[in-house]
């Protein structure tokens, strides 16, 4: 038997929940390397106009869709689809949603992985100790699958305690928490000797770099970080209150995600610069660029660098865990709500299933000869198809559906709380629905098969 639907029970347990879905490790880790990559803050800058564009006109329609539904994902559309073919874009939603479970929790579980490492002093050694540290755990069959398994454990039991004790009453502790870290580790980073080359580097724009590539690149590093596409932002939705201003949520909550991005652009650059790493380390820069940063940045002092470190992998794994609990509530709210089980039962199907998943793709990482497909490792193809396909298939598909097929009266009832809220800037909305959103996530995908 499924239980009675609720709503968060706070305005803020609203924000930092969903707040919570939408900061993951594609604010701290991909915004950073994503940034050197391409210019720093002309990077940022262009990313602040990709988040107005397209972060939170995608945002709303999510709400839209999910308050209005009141239910899973799956659900929601199918009740706004009314019969139509439209509905299998929520059912795509939660599969997808599924898949990105599986895999997301391996590098989540390799977070918890570096807290433990630094706690007993594991990061210590020369750059290329770090690297064939990095290579030896990611390619173990037995250590990354533990550390999955360890985070799935901690998702499961969040989710099992419902909406209201569960999800927001952790996100409440978790979010403040990982922004005081991001704080602390900001400071201590910018008091570091040549820290303002970094700080120059982050917020003085050089314009000359910018080019289609670095407009591309941040579009697509908006539509990923903001969790869109997904089925995230419309299950958290539908535990919206009719009090909610879907509108000014969505902006707070664009807001507090560009703002966890420049603080950790803040945490990384100064001190890069100031021991004379390169900012644009790639996808290495949190396992391998950061901890050879720590080691030299602080050896004078080895237990600040210590504590530091500590602190930084602390917070990646709060970031890691608050998007894997809306991933993993995708899944639980679909499975209790459709096959009338429990809420308690339908976290167990998500944690095992997923958790066998995430446990293949571990292993696949290091038996890539023996478990590849088209010449990827079963990570790199959960990351592929669900990364470079699905979801920007379902960002498309949302767009249109909204932009196009909802009712005109439903969008206005949802923007306006009922006709309680004034509201100004409809025909905008629904211009950016049917042609600016969709036309942006499809130059993102043509960006990706390098096709633009």
């Amino acid at each position: 038997m499924s239980e009675e639907r609720v709503n968060f029970g706070s305005k803020i347990g609203v924000i930092l929940a969903t707040a919570g879905s939408a900061v993951g490790l594609g604010n701290i880790w991909r915004f950073p390397y994503m940034a050197g990559e391409n210019g720093g803050a002309a990077f940022i800058f262009i990313y602040i106009l990709c988040v107005i564009v397209l972060g939170i006109p995608c945002m709303i329609s999510e709400f839209i869709i999910g308050r209005h539904g009141a239910s899973n994902t799956a659900r929601a559309y199918t009740r706004l689809a009314k019969g139509s073919t439209w509905k299998w874009v929520g059912y795509l939603e939660v599969l997808t949603g599924f898949l990105i479970t599986g895999y997301y929790a391996v590098v989540s579980g390799w977070c918890l992985n570096y807290i433990y490492a630094s706690i007993m002093g594991e990061l210590k050694g020369d750059p290329a100790f770090i690297t064939d540290y990095f290579t030896a755990f990611s390619n173990d069959p037995i250590r990354p699958v533990f550390w999955t398994i360890a985070i799935f454990a901690a998702t499961h039991f969040i989710i099992v305690h419902g909406v209201r004790n569960g999800i927001e009453k952790a996100s409440k502790l978790m979010m403040p928490t990982l922004f005081i870290l991001l704080l602390v580790i900001v400071i201590a980073a910018c008091l570091l000797p040549g820290a303002s080359k970094g700080i120059d580097f982050l917020l003085k724009p050089d314009f000359s770099k910018v080019t289609g590539d670095v407009f591309l690149g941040a579009l697509g590093q908006c539509f990923y970080s903001m969790s869109i596409g997904m089925g995230c932002l419309c299950t958290y939705a539908s535990y919206f209150s009719r009090h909610t201003n879907i509108k000014t949520s969505a902006i707070q909550i664009g807001l507090i995600d560009l703002l966890v991005a420049i603080l950790a652009g803040l945490m990384i650059f100064p001190a890069a610069f100031s021991v004379g790493i390169s900012p644009d380390s790639g996808p290495s820069l949190i396992f391998i660029t950061l901890p050879n940063v720590f080691n030299q940045a602080f050896s004078s002092v080895p237990l600040i660098g210590w504590i530091v470190s500590l602190m930084f992998y602390a917070l990646l794994s709060l970031a890691a865990l608050t998007s894997l609990i809306s991933l993993h509530e995708v899944n639980t709210a679909f499975f209790y709500e459709e096959m009338h089980i429990s809420r308690k039962a339908g976290a167990w199907i998500v944690t095992l299933s997923c958790g066998l998943i995430g446990a293949v793709c571990s292993v696949s990482i290091g038996q890539k000869a023996h478990m590849s497909v088209f010449g990827m490792d079963l990570f790199d193809l959960f990351d592929f198809v669900t990364g470079q396909l699905m979801l920007p298939l379902c960002g498309i598909l949302m767009c249109l559906f909204v932009g196009w097929f909802v009712p005109k009266q439903i969008v206005k009832d949802e923007l306006s709380n009922w006709g309680t809220l004034r509201y100004s800037f409809y025909t905008l909305f629904i211009f950016a629905m049917r042609f600016v959103c969709p036309l942006c996530i499809l130059a993102i995908v043509l960006h990706q098969f390098h096709v633009i």
